[in-house]
């Protein structure tokens, strides 16, 4: 999908399920429009009955007048509630939209991109557009319609002061249109500041224990003051400019009104009007000065918001899943890496030449020191990274051909930094899919939990990101998870490492106690009970691998692996 597609899409979602709603928005501002040429009717109905002292006219304007005022509030109310409407579900489904694009994205986007552009489309941009396109797009019919029910009713009365009403409404047309260019690029430059201030915002509150450890609060209170005076003055420029342009529309308009009340006159007192006309014709200008103040205004925010959806669709269109072919559904003879080499950056590789084999339902040890390409490895095998040298399969299937939905469904990974949602410790497990108790019991059974939810229950709060709950239950609470959805591959970066030696010993055999699943394993605890029980550990060094083979092999031989884990363990 390009780009241009992305925006397409975005947009028909503001009209999904939705055009009923505009339809009956447009109606009623149609409505709306009607009354207000009723009530510049009257105001010169009167003014001519009491020229003529006609009573008769007099009452029955006067009857009209009462019966206006509930159709003109009836109108109004009903177009504010029916644009109401459009705008809150064109919104949401906007937004929607947006996420499900956005899921639409590789693991791989989301460590080399900024979430904060993200947060920023998803709430200051969508406000917005809320405004500038969902809300105008009914004010551009409504004072569109307003123009031309104000230029019939005018013509019906007088051509001649007509055509100087639209000769001398071309000044505030020009200074509008002119000056509205300039919008869109200060909305731009308002987005791009506002995406700056959330990501700077987000990485502050993120390492706030860091920043309490360090006492660097004073400095980093001069990193935010810097970043939000930044926002906050390109937001003063648009706003100066906005109001300069207001302000221009507004006096210019002033001065057309003020003129065709004085020409109006002047026709009056020659009988070529009456003074009734005049006064509608000074009323009706308002509803034709008012448009071609607005429109050009609202034209101008409504590319600006346009600007912002080119914006996101540009977002969404980076770093996109790719089709493929599925992977086996189970993995029967084992992953296979021949030759595999890898490097975020052109000349400087993180992988060299990697050649073994991970045989199904067996489980392997990776090892080395920091830097060596453990969880890189990791990384590709999970299918993020699809510009690798050399072949990596599965069941002699290329990884970089397979479909990234399907190789989910194959493999699982748990990490250090387990991540859970502010939600019950079920819905933690199950990802908010409908599994089955006896399913879920088994899981948390398996990865050790039910403790946990013998204390606490199933519907226990986690807190933000699992704050309520320890690094060992968090764990295991990752492993539950990845057993709940029948993954046949498991992949472990470091899950141990933030643990206590108990907790440590107790997720690792729990991991190695798993029956059927091939286990990979990223470990900087070099713990013999727990190695000796691996069916194969492979050392990465600088990248390469340079040894293989189970525990008490690697001791016999004396080499690297030896090293290591004499100086772990000395």
């Amino acid at each position: 999908m390009k780009a241009s597609d992305t925006k397409r899409a975005l947009c028909a979602a503001f009209y999904e399920n939705n055009r009923l709603a505009f339809a009956l928005a447009l109606l009623f501002s149609m409505l709306a429009g009607g009354t207000n040429m009723l009530i510049s009717w009257l105001l010169g109905a009167i003014v001519d009955a009491v020229n003529a002292a006609d009573w008769e006219v007099l009452r029955r304007t006067g009857v009209l007048i009462l019966i206006s005022f509930p159709l003109t509030f009836g109108s109004f109310a009903l177009m504010q509630t029916t644009k109401a409407r459009f705008v809150h579900r064109g919104l949401r489904q906007y937004k929607e939209r947006a996420f499900s694009l956005l899921s639409r994205k590789s693991i791989a986007a989301f460590t080399s991109e900024n979430t904060g552009t993200y947060l920023s489309a998803l709430t200051n941009d969508a406000l917005s557009v809320e405004i500038n396109y969902l809300n105008n797009a009914v004010l551009l019919v409504f004072y569109a319609l307003m123009f031309c029910m104000s230029l019939g009713m005018m013509l019906w009365y007088s051509p001649l002061l007509t055509a100087i009403v639209l000769g001398m409404s071309a000044l505030p047309v020009v200074i509008s249109v002119l000056m509205g260019k300039g919008l869109s690029k200060r909305e731009k430059a308002v987005s791009d500041a506002n995406e700056a201030f959330t990501a700077r915002f987000k990485d502050l509150l993120g390492g706030f224990a860091v920043i309490k450890s360090f006492k660097a609060e004073e400095r980093t209170e001069g990193v935010f003051r810097a970043e939000n005076a930044e926002l906050e003055r390109v937001k003063e420029n648009r706003r100066r400019y906005d109001g300069v342009l207001q302000a221009a529309a507004q006096s210019s308009g002033g001065a057309v009104q003020f003129g065709i009340f004085f020409i109006g006159a002047a026709l009056a007192l020659r009988g070529s009007i009456t003074i009734g006309t005049v006064l509608i014709f000074v009323n009706l200008c308002n509803f034709v000065n008012q448009p071609i103040q607005m429109i050009p205004e609202l034209w101008a925010n409504r590319k600006a918001a346009l600007a912002l959806i080119d914006k996101l669709a540009g977002l969404l269109e980076e770093n996109v899943e790719a089709g493929g072919e599925p992977a086996p559904e189970t993995l029967r003879e084992g992953v296979a890496l021949d030759n595999l080499a890898f490097a975020y950056e052109e000349g400087k590789p993180v992988l060299r030449d990697i050649s073994c084999r991970f045989e199904a339902g067996k489980s392997y040890a990776l090892v080395g020191a920091s830097g060596s390409g453990k969880s890189t490895l990791l990384s590709l095998l999970m299918g993020a990274h699809r510009g690798y040298g050399g072949s990596l399969t599965f069941d002699g299937r290329e990884v970089k051909d397979l479909s990234a939905a399907s190789l989910y469904d194959l493999e699982s990974l748990i990490v250090q930094n387990v991540f859970l949602f502010d939600d019950t410790i079920r819905n933690n497990i199950t990802m908010f899919a409908p599994f089955p108790d006896e399913a879920v019991e088994r899981a948390i059974r398996l990865a050790g939990l039910s403790p946990v939810i013998e204390a606490r229950g199933e519907g226990y709060r986690c807190g933000e990101n699992g704050v309520n709950l320890s690094g060992g239950e968090r764990q295991r609470i990752s492993i539950a998870r990845s057993l709940l959805r029948g993954s046949n591959v498991l992949l472990v970066d470091e899950a141990t490492s933030a643990l206590d030696n108990e907790t440590a010993q107790y997720v690792s055999s729990a991991i190695l106690d798993l029956e059927g699943l091939t286990r990979i394993v990223v470990t900087h605890r070099l713990d013999e009970a727990a190695l000796a029980r691996y069916d194969g550990i492979l050392m990465l060094k600088n990248g390469a691998l340079c040894e293989q083979g189970r525990f008490d092999e690697l001791m016999e031989k004396k080499g690297q692996f030896y090293s290591l884990y004499t100086v772990s363990n000395g």
